[in-house]
């Protein structure tokens, strides 16, 4: 190489030449197109679309302008980018379901939720929206710095005055160099609340703030689970959020049920959600689904999923939460630019440098109003000594050859400004008049008064403050809206109990094991002597053994003779009409098809102050403090362990105090205290209740309660009730006292059960004959006597249980 051509070469390190020009990049990225300011809550490209739209005139008052034109002023004026992507980030602004208040009015086509795209910008108009006005509000009052354009020949700004925490209010999404933001929108009046919180107490706990700012509102609406992925980015500045979609359940005719999907989570494409769920079911990782449809409109959102007849819609729509966009999740990242350096900020930090940022441009445009005062009232000084000195003022002007001798002679003579010398000779004749002097003095004395408030102002930061307060207010009422997005304690991913109104239903459960729930409000109240409400269709061979009051969010614990509890709550029962007769309980819970139910239990929580007492077949007894049943397994969790051939007959709840009373098939009966019987642990086999001989079992047990009887009725369709005071108390584990004595007449006893004169019995033979009858028919007897006839057999049936029937 010459020594001429060695001299235009400049070496250079090729790694620092890349650092350096990377770094370069990375910042411009970030700062000039990326990353949101924490003053305006805008990127570069948002920021000079306002602006230019402000500039164009085209306000909310304003006839719409075709998108082109203003994309067209941004790129030529502005933002010498790409048109396509300056005309994406115009759309999202005026996307409802994009942005929680539009900054920009559209009109025309803009998309879809669906993720359908805009028509192109020829056909579009757009306008400022109302609430855009807020940001560039006092943007001709020196509020904010401005900056040179990319061309050097116009001025741009550098931020705008946002008079609302845009911030929060519409958040936030992009991905810098090394650094992504991701700030979801807010509503604006828990926003402004919080602004106003901290003003009044600058010194609020972070706990208190969220009282105030509840936490993110999409403008798709949704549930937000749980608290804790927002308290973790409002102090932090990062969190993960679950969003979840609004659906509703409704009942249709034949035990059938559909899904209604209303609400989505933020930034899902509902076509795509629609595609995912019909994958699914032609997969068949989904079952249960007959029909899928759009029925959305102008109205709202509005997906139908149909189910087929008996599937548990709960159980779906949980499946439906894990494998598909209706459940999603929200990562957020607080990250903005602050003095123009990116920082990952808590919320009181954010809120911090808005209020800053306000009390900037508070001061900034009252030095601005003071500055226009002062000069307009240093020009009505002028006018007052003119016209205080009228004749004087007319009689030097007429005298003056021009105009310069005459402002040289008014400034001389008058002790008067240039300013107001020349105001003098621009004063028009009507000036003169009486009306007109007293307006100048009006005007004057106003000055002053607005003089002195400015010097107020700029002398106390409280004023400063209370303005904002005040402004700030004024906007939360012109554009306040309620929240849309639900936010929910729970967290749990299957858990439904927050989606469920918590309301007051009745349970049925029949004898051969269908269950259903039903609204109470079916149940309306009727004057006395009404007709009453039909209940629910059974077959001839079945009927309502259990029947109660409870509430959706409660529990029902279902015991099996195998020592087995299972439970579902109240709002995983399906709903059905009175008249139906509900669902088989085999299909919501996965017991074995020798394993029957023995009892039913709701109860709201799993305390330690109440108790549930166990007796087996074989006279085991057993108490076990209810939160020992806390734990959940979905195929039964063992509640008593059972010897070989033994059962569970029955289970009952107590509060430990109370007194038990079993039956035996040999007749005899005993009456305990349950306190002889100290409370074990879930897997403990229980202690003895009643010595029986060999050939004798437990075929009984309940309360013993004051002023009732004991039922008791044999094989062979015998019967008595016998005072419950006549079984004297005895020690747990004895052989009890003979209630009856079984013959080949007779036969061993069926079945006993504690009753009151006022309730029915029904006795269901092993060929399914239903016997009811009431209790007061049945003759009362001493515990030695055979009883009556209560039922008339054939003579290969007999009585195999009985029971209070619900109604």
């Amino acid at each position: 190489m010459s020594d001429t051509m060695r001299g235009k070469v400049v070496p250079i390190d090729i790694q620092e030449e890349m650092e350096n020009s990377f770094l370069d990049y990375a910042m411009s990225v970030i700062v000039s197109r990326a990353l949101p300011d924490v003053r305006d809550g805008l990127k570069p490209v948002h920021r000079r679309i306002l602006f230019a739209m402000h500039d164009l005139g085209i306000t909310p008052e304003k006839p719409y302008k075709k998108s082109a034109r203003v994309v067209g002023e941004v790129l030529g004026k502005y933002h010498p980018h790409g048109d396509v992507a300056l005309y994406d980030a115009m759309v999202r602004m005026a996307q409802d379901f994009s942005t929680r208040y539009p900054l920009v009015d559209g009109h025309g086509n803009f998309g879809s939720v669906d993720g359908d795209s805009a028509a192109a910008m020829r056909y579009t108009e757009v306008r400022m929206a109302k609430i855009s006005t807020e940001l560039l509000k006092d943007i001709d009052k020196e509020t904010i710095d401005y900056q040179q354009n990319f061309d050097e020949t116009l001025e741009e700004p550098v931020v705008l005055p946002s008079r609302f925490p845009n911030l929060l209010v519409n958040g936030s999404a992009g991905i810098a160099v090394g650094m992504a933001t991701n700030i979801p929108p807010h509503n604006l009046d828990e926003v402004i609340d919080g602004i106003v919180a901290m003003i009044e107490n600058p010194e609020i706990a972070d706990e208190d703030l969220m009282n105030y700012i509840k936490g993110p509102d999409f403008p798709t609406g949704g549930i937000i689970l749980g608290r804790n992925g927002i308290k973790d980015a409002y102090s932090t500045g990062r969190g993960k959020l679950k969003i979840r979609a609004k659906t509703e359940i409704e009942n249709l005719k034949g035990n059938k049920h559909r899904i209604l999907v209303t609400e989505i989570p933020y930034q899902v494409n509902k076509a795509k959600l629609i595609e995912s769920i019909a994958s699914l079911v032609r997969e068949k990782k989904i079952e249960g689904i007959s029909d899928l449809r759009d029925e959305s409109d102008r109205d709202g959102l509005r997906v139908v999923i149909e189910l087929k007849r008996d599937v548990n819609p709960n159980v779906l729509l949980n499946q439906l939460y894990k494998y598909t966009t209706l459940e999603q999740s929200f990562g957020i990242i607080l990250l903005a630019l602050v003095n123009g350096e990116p920082k990952v900020l808590s919320l009181r930090e954010i809120l911090d440098h808005y209020l800053e940022f306000q009390k900037e441009v508070i001061i900034r445009r009252t030095k601005y109003l003071l500055r226009k005062a002062e000069a307009r009232a240093h020009i009505l000084e002028g006018l007052k000594i003119a016209l205080n000195n009228l004749d004087a003022v007319i009689k030097l002007i007429r005298q003056s050859k021009t105009v310069k001798e005459a402002k040289e002679g008014l400034m001389n003579n008058f002790s008067l400004s240039d300013k107001q010398a020349q105001a003098i000779l621009d004063m028009r004749l009507q000036k003169l008049t009486a009306l007109e002097r007293d307006k100048i003095e009006e005007e004057y004395s106003e000055l002053l008064k607005k003089i002195d408030y400015y010097n107020r102002v700029l002398g106390d930061e409280q004023l400063v403050l209370n303005i904002i307060k005040e402004e700030i207010q004024e906007i939360k009422e012109k554009y306040s809206d309620s929240r849309r997005t639900l936010i929910t304690n729970k967290t749990d991913e299957l858990d439904e109990e927050d989606l469920i109104p918590d309301e007051e239903v009745i349970i049925t459960l029949t004898h051969q094991g269908y269950v259903k729930r039903v609204p109470l409000s079916t149940y309306r109240n009727q004057k006395r002597g009404g007709r009453g409400i039909s209940g629910m269709t059974t077959k001839n061979d079945d009927f309502v053994e259990h029947l109660f009051a409870t509430s959706t969010h409660n529990y029902i614990l279902f015991f099996t003779n195998k020592g087995k509890v299972y439970r579902l709550k109240v709002y995983e029962i399906p709903e059905a009409s009175r008249q139906a007769r509900g669902t088989a309980i085999v299909n919501l819970l996965a017991i074995d098809p020798d394993e029957h139910i023995t009892a039913v239990i709701p109860i709201q929580e799993f305390t330690e102050d109440d108790y549930l007492f166990f007796v087996t077949k074989q006279g085991v007894a057993k108490k076990v403090i209810l939160s020992e049943l806390k734990a959940y397994r979905k195929d039964g969790l063992i509640a008593i362990n059972l010897n070989e051939d033994d059962e569970l007959i029955d289970v009952h709840l107590t509060d430990g105090k109370q007194e038990i009373i079993l039956g035996t098939e040999q007749g005899l009966a005993i009456k305990f205290s349950e306190e002889e019987v100290r409370s074990m642990g879930r897997n403990s086999r229980g202690v003895k209740g009643i010595s029986l001989k060999d050939n004798d079992r437990v075929i009984g047990m309940d309360i013993a309660q004051e002023n009732s009887d004991l039922l008791i009725v044999s094989e062979n369709g015998y019967g008595k009730r016998t005072p419950v005071s006549e079984y004297r108390t005895q020690s747990r584990g004895g052989k009890g006292i003979y209630t009856f004595k079984p013959s080949e007449k007779s036969g061993n006893l069926a079945g006993c059960i504690v009753v009151n004169e006022d309730e029915e019995i029904i006795l269901v033979t092993a060929q399914g004959v239903i016997n009811r009858q009431q209790v007061e028919g049945i003759s009362q007897m001493s515990r030695r006597t055979q009883g009556v006839r209560l039922i008339k057999l054939k003579d290969d049936d007999q009585v195999v249980s009985l029971a209070i029937p619900e109604s």
